[in-house]
């Protein structure tokens, strides 16, 4: 995996791993920015991991690109060989599948879509293979799922399943965007999900939608009062599916100001992971239970 380094204009560094999505692209780019950002060098303004790349936003007046670009080619002979290792969050995500909102939006949409007689989830369930709607929530909640960058719009978090490749969920994104998707909503396209964090134009097939805030500039909830984006890459994200009734009874403790949710600390490593992924991840899940 060779990376290959491009400088846009006088301040960005642009690192590309390699053209496709893999973990361990993904996770030969954390190594590295979490190695500069422990390293504390002067001059560095922004470390933005991706998918598959990272971007270094620099001041050449402090540091200058020849530096940077030796330093994180040394990082990279550095951790070639270094067990990918990480130390990180798996935060339980409550969705009402199915809900009426979405349901609503994507049906105002219809036009715009690859099956205008369907809905997104029995679409997504049929493109799949699955035999229908509850089979295919089975799926998508029964798997834990990496957050590989945060982004595109402010505190926006992309998935990506850990299960076995040809197990991966995938669907298109809509033919057309949408002019609106509901605040929360917990979409799909591609290889990716996602959960939009404001109310907004959109792609992505809608499963449901969340109750819990993933940001918000007050900070109002307590898993918030560290930042207001909730997610960071690296964090390990389980989907549980919840009732409207469930739904109605968190968004009374989000006005409140009483919701919160189930965050607890786990390592993750990769070349376990990679040799049985299903063992690993019941395991990873059984101990969040």
């Amino acid at each position: 995996m060779s990376l290959r380094y491009t400088f846009g204009g006088d301040e960005f560094l642009f690192v590309e791993i390699s053209e496709a999505m893999s973990l361990e692209s993904f996770f030969k780019g954390m190594a590295i920015t979490r190695r500069l950002a422990a390293a504390n060098l002067d001059g560095i303004i922004e470390i933005c991991p991706a998918n598959a790349s990272y971007q270094i936003r620099f001041n050449p007046d402090i540091i200058s690109a020849e530096t940077l670009l030796a330093t994180l080619q040394g990082f990279e002979t550095e951790l070639a060989n270094a067990p990918m290792r990480m130390d990180t969050r798996l935060i339980e995500i409550p969705v009402f599948y199915n809900d009426p909102w979405t349901n609503e939006t994507g049906a105002r949409f219809r036009e715009r879509h690859q099956d205008p007689t369907s809905t997104d989830l029995a679409y997504a369930a049929r493109i799949n293979g699955y035999a229908g709607i509850d089979e295919f929530i089975a799926a998508h909640s029964g798997s834990p799922w990496f957050v590989s960058m945060v982004g595109f719009v402010a505190g926006l978090p992309f998935m990506f399943q850990m299960v076995e490749q040809e197990r991966q969920i995938e669907v298109p994104k809509y033919l057309r965007p949408r002019t609106d998707t509901p605040k929360h909503t917990v979409g799909h396209g591609g290889c990716f999900a996602c959960i939009y964090s404001v109310r907004g134009a959109g792609g992505y097939q809608m499963f449901g939608v969340t109750p819990a805030p993933i940001f918000n500039p007050a900070q109002e909830q307590g898993y918030l009062k560290d930042s207001m984006v909730l997610f960071r890459p690296g964090d390990i994200v389980r989907f549980k599916p919840i009732s409207r009734a469930e739904y109605d009874t968190a968004l009374d403790a989000v006005a409140a100001g009483t919701f919160n949710l189930n965050i607890r600390p786990v390592s993750f490593d990769l070349a376990q992971f990679l040799h049985n992924p299903s063992a690993y991840n019941r395991q990873l899940l059984g101990d969040a239970a």
